[in-house]
């Protein structure tokens, strides 16, 4: 079981840093499309060993041209089209002091086309905190056809046509080393060697049952292609994600920030909401509007906090239908702001004219909050209870008894619908006005 897991790590990591390649590409608009044109010096040598044909080998001008695909910021796939000439004779010995006896003594290979596909693999150092490099070092390795025509010389004779002057066709096989520098955001200096191992022993017209080699050493500029401001092959996913995870931690810091401020506001506002309900003699009206402070216990009082001169008479209660259409109409126009017993302005007309109805006919009122059950029941209780008291407090400003009008909270406790759906949690939060 460990063995499976330890073989799938390396296959999540690569499908990871995939996954943030793309992401990269998509929030920042990389360019992944290039185009470079080089050139430099065209060898028929190989070395890796093995053994030349001829003893002296040229160096001749050699140019190039490539397309590349940059797939993530270390692989991309790069069609090459390199041309030039290849020659070499026998007119100095070998290194070694021996005369080459070869009966082919000069060769010049004109070099019509090679055209290959390579994968190319950047080989450089991730820095977690620079997202951007500036030098990198890459190898190339693919396959590809060659196309040449070659000319062969016999002793102290002149250049002559092999195989009949005709474009000799072979595989090749190009494997490459470089260098690559950032001269601007979209242009890169480009450095690099490749050898390329022919399929075949024709390429300098004298057949020995080895295979043939040529090198190819340049120079050049590759332009970034598209919209893009920068080059994704210069990109550091790693570093973009070391980013990503900072700016979320700075986020959260910052809810957090936030979410104690809004606390703070809250007890605040409770803090003013006690203020404003507090009633110090106990006559039902809140000291702010207590005109009559200090009345003694079970004095009956009037809307201001002072005492009747003259009890009102007990009368037979008669409610209308048109009394309760206007508590009717207070409730449907009730609204507090979110969270808080604070009553929202819009809802004064209609109480306004409830308080008128109570002072008028002298009702009792019976006022009850209820919530849904969003939150907690010791924090729903408080404020079914403060909005109720709110809106008492409210009445009695209008000049309503305060003695006739008893508020009460239920919490979440009494629900008149249910609180699975948000329809009916609108309905649970209500202020329910009873008139007697």
């Amino acid at each position: 079981m460990k063995q499976k897991l330890f073989k799938c790590l390396p296959l999540a990591a690569a499908a990871l840093l995939f996954v943030n390649t793309t992401q990269a590409q998509e929030k920042l608009n990389l360019s992944t499309w290039s185009i470079g044109v080089n050139a430099g010096v065209l060898t028929p040598v190989s070395p890796f060993g093995g053994k030349n044909d001829f003893s002296n080998w040229k160096s001749s001008l050699g140019y190039g041209l490539y397309v590349k695909k940059q797939i993530t910021p270390y692989f991309s796939l790069r069609l090459d089209g390199v041309r030039g000439k290849l020659k070499g004779d026998n007119s100095e010995p070998w290194d070694g002091g021996g005369t080459n006896t070869s009966p082919v003594s000069a060769f010049e290979t004109d070099l019509s086309y090679s055209g290959s596909l390579n994968a190319v693999v950047n080989l450089f150092n991730i820095s977690m905190f620079n997202k951007n490099s500036a030098v990198q070092l890459y190898a190339s390795g693919g396959a590809g056809l060659a196309g040449y025509k070659v000319k062969t010389a016999a002793g102290s004779g002149a250049l002559a046509d092999y195989a009949g002057g005709k474009t000799i066709k072979e595989l090749i096989i190009p494997v490459g080393l470089g260098a690559k520098f950032k001269v601007a955001e979209k242009v890169n200096l480009d450095l690099g060697w490749t050898v390329n191992f022919v399929d075949g022993d024709n390429l300098d017209g004298y057949y020995r049952g080895s295979n043939d080699k040529y090198n190819y050493a340049y120079a050049g500029l590759e332009f970034a292609l598209g919209s893009g401001k920068q080059q994704l092959a210069w990109h550091n996913p790693v570093a973009l994600t070391y980013d990503e995870a900072l700016q979320a931690k700075q986020t959260a810091n910052a809810l957090k920030s936030d979410l104690d401020a809004q606390k703070a506001e809250n007890a605040k506002l409770r803090a003013e909401m006690g203020d404003l309900l507090k009633d110090s003699d106990g006559d039902g009206v809140a000291d702010k509007l207590d005109k009559c402070p200090g009345t003694p216990a079970g004095t009956v009082v009037d809307g201001s906090g002072c005492p009747l001169k003259v009890p009102a008479p007990v009368e037979k209660v008669i409610i209308t239908e048109s009394d309760r259409k206007v508590v009717a109409d207070a409730i449907k126009n009730l609204e507090f702001d979110l969270g808080k017993a604070t009553i929202r302005s819009k809802s004064y007309a209609t109480l306004n004219r409830v308080a008128e109805l109570l002072i008028q006919k002298n009702f009792s009122l019976k006022l009850a909050g209820h919530t849904d059950n969003t939150g907690s029941a010791a924090l729903n209780m408080r404020l079914s209870k403060d909005r109720a008291e709110s809106v008492k407090a409210y009445l009695v400003s209008q000049g309503a008894n305060a003695s006739r009008i008893e508020a009460t909270g239920y919490g979440m406790n009494q629900p008149i619908a249910s609180n699975k759906t948000a329809a009916g949690r609108q309905q649970n939060r209500r202020v329910e006005f009873t008139l007697f």
